[in-house]
């Protein structure tokens, strides 16, 4: 499906952009969400008239994301979670819940897809990984998952633990996400235009 972006987004394009993208991409959450309208005779026009509005609403949302940064990369986000003689969590933790600590600990809001976390953390250790406040507006940050408020001091502190004969410390980057939206790039594709959009 034709589309013009009405927003910013990661690996898609820029406002005013016109890209083809997949149907169900489309109808489920660019459009819903208003970061795109069909691509139209009447809808380019439309773009047109409201270029200037868009724009200076993505100039404002990129300052407040701004004014947010120092905020989010001084946040303790320490995660107390249960776990196994190895160091293996009973559950996990995930996007939801560095979302919802970032709001408690920064008050700061983000949605669960801001966290670019590519998949959920599943040990105690030291992370590595990024929140998108703006596409434009990357924010690393460090999450600490141990078991205790101890165990969390230590890994702090840049000691190490140990479970079993494994030993936890900084541990390596936590996979992140390369978009900062659940859709990846891959959901861009070149498909023909359907005839109903022109």
């Amino acid at each position: 499906m034709k589309v013009i972006l009405t927003e910013k987004i990661t690996k898609l394009g820029n406002i005013g952009d016109t890209v083809e993208v997949k149907t169900g991409y489309a109808r489920n959450y660019l459009l819903p969400n208003g970061k795109a309208m069909r691509f139209t005779r009447e809808n380019v026009a439309l773009f047109e008239a409201k270029k200037a509005e868009l724009t200076a609403r993505q100039e404002a949302a990129k300052k407040s994301a701004e004014s947010n940064v120092d905020a989010v990369k001084n946040a303790k986000l320490y995660m107390i979670r249960q776990a196994g003689d190895t160091g293996q969590l009973y559950g996990s933790v995930s996007t939801r819940d560095i979302a919802r600590m970032l709001k408690e600990v920064a008050n700061v809001a983000v949605e669960s897809a801001q966290v670019m976390l590519g998949a959920p953390i599943k040990t105690v250790g030291v992370f590595d990984t990024q929140i998108a406040l703006h596409p434009d507006v990357i924010v690393p940050v460090k999450i600490y998952v141990a078991q205790s408020q101890d165990e969390i001091e230590a890994l702090v502190a840049g000691k190490s633990l140990t479970f079993g004969n494994k030993k936890v410390e900084e541990v390596e980057e936590a996979p992140v996400a390369e978009v900062a939206t659940e859709e990846t790039a891959a959901e861009v594709v070149a498909e023909p235009a359907t005839t109903d959009a022109e």
